[in-house]
C-alpha cells in the first residue's frame, strides 16, 4: 500500500495507536499522510513523540492515552505541553505497564488484566474511571484492573517487512509494535524495505521476527518514514532537526514557518526539505 492507501481506510472518531516510543522509530510518514487527510476527532494510543505532538498541534486528537509524551532529549513534547495547558484535548495518563497491560489485554481480547501497577499512586485518583478487583485465590489481594486498550487500527514502522505483513525491527529495542498491531482490528506497517521473506531470516535472524502477517492488514514502504525518530541501526534520531522542531513549536509565527516548508506537500517533498535543511546545517 502507499501511506495515502492507508489513510483512507481511516475515519474520524477512530481510536488510533501509534506504535514506537517517545522519540523512537515513530511511523512518521504515516503521521504526516494523516496529517495531509482531513480525519479528525480521533482517540490516540500511544507512547507519545512527536506523532502526537503534530496531531494535537493540528487539532485531530479528541482524547489522549499515554503513559508519556517525550522528544527523548527534549524531555516534554512542546506541542503536547502547549495542548494540555490550554484543554485542547482530554487525557488519560496511564503508568507504563498498565499501559502495557491493557494493551496485552487487548490483543488476547480480555476486557482487562490485573496489575499492581498504579497501587499506592495518584494514577487511580486522576482516573476515577480505573477499577480495582480482588484475587480469587487464598491470599485475596486487591489489584488494579488495567482496562484493554482496543483500537480500531494501529500504526508502526519497523526496519524490514516482507509483502506478506511479517515484519522485522534490527535495532535493541522491539517496543511494544507487535501488541498494538494484536490489539488493532486493522492494523498497518510502514518500513525502511520491503525484502523477500527469506531475506527476513538472513539479515537478522528468527527472534527480530516482531510481526506475523495474520496480524497486519498492509505495509507501506517508506525510505526514512521514520524521520526525525530514530530507526536503529538504519540510521539515528536527527537531533539538529528535532532542535528545530522544537524551537518552532514554541512560537506560532515561526511554527507557522516551519509547517510550510516541511508539511505543506507530500512525503516526496518533505524529504527534499529535510534534505535541504542538512545541507543548511553543515554549510
Amino acid at each position: 500500500m502507499t501511506a495515502d492507501e492507508v489513510v483512507r481506510r481511516l475515519a474520524n472518531g477512530m481510536t488510533i495507536g501509534i506504535g514506537g516510543w517517545g522519540s523512537r522509530r515513530k511511523p512518521m510518514a504515516l503521521v504526516r499522510a494523516l496529517l495531509r487527510s482531513e480525519v479528525t476527532d480521533l482517540t490516540v494510543v500511544s507512547y507519545g513523540g512527536p506523532d502526537v505532538g503534530l496531531l494535537a498541534a493540528a487539532g485531530r486528537i479528541r482524547r489522549l492515552v499515554a503513559a508519556f509524551v517525550t522528544l527523548d532529549s527534549v524531555p516534554l513534547e512542546p506541542h503536547y505541553r502547549t495542548a494540555r495547558q490550554t484543554g485542547a484535548l482530554e487525557l488519560t495518563e496511564l503508568d507504563e505497564a498498565m499501559f502495557m497491560w491493557g494493551l496485552t489485554a487487548a490483543a488476547n481480547r480480555l476486557p482487562f488484566m490485573p496489575v499492581r501497577a498504579g497501587l499506592g499512586s495518584d494514577l487511580l485518583r486522576i482516573n476515577p474511571g480505573l477499577r480495582t478487583v480482588t484475587s480469587p485465590y487464598q491470599d485475596g489481594e486487591e489489584l488494579v484492573a488495567a482496562p484493554a486498550l482496543r483500537l480500531d487500527a494501529a500504526l508502526v514502522h519497523l526496519n524490514r517487512a516482507d509483502a506478506l505483513g511479517n515484519g522485522q525491527y534490527l535495532g535493541p529495542d522491539p517496543y511494544f509494535d507487535d501488541l498494538f498491531c494484536e490489539a488493532a482490528d486493522a492494523a498497518y506497517v510502514s518500513c525502511e524495505r520491503i525484502v523477500d521473506t527469506a531475506e527476513l531470516l538472513k539479515e537478522g535472524g528468527p527472534q527480530t521476527l516482531l510481526l506475523k502477517r495474520a496480524h497486519v492488514t498492509g505495509v507501506v514502504e517508506t525510505p526514512n518514514g521514520a524521520h526525525f525518530t530514530s530507526c536503529t541501526p538504519d540510521y539515528e534520531r536527527d537531533e539538529p532537526f528535532q532542535r528545530a522542531y522544537a524551537r518552532a513549536a514554541a512560537d506560532p509565527a515561526t511554527w507557522r514557518v516551519f509547517s510550510e516548508r516541511f508539511l505543506s506537500g507530500d512525503e516526496d517533498a518533505y524529504q527534499a526539505a529535510v534534505s535541504a535543511f542538512r545541507q543548511e546545517e553543515q554549510v
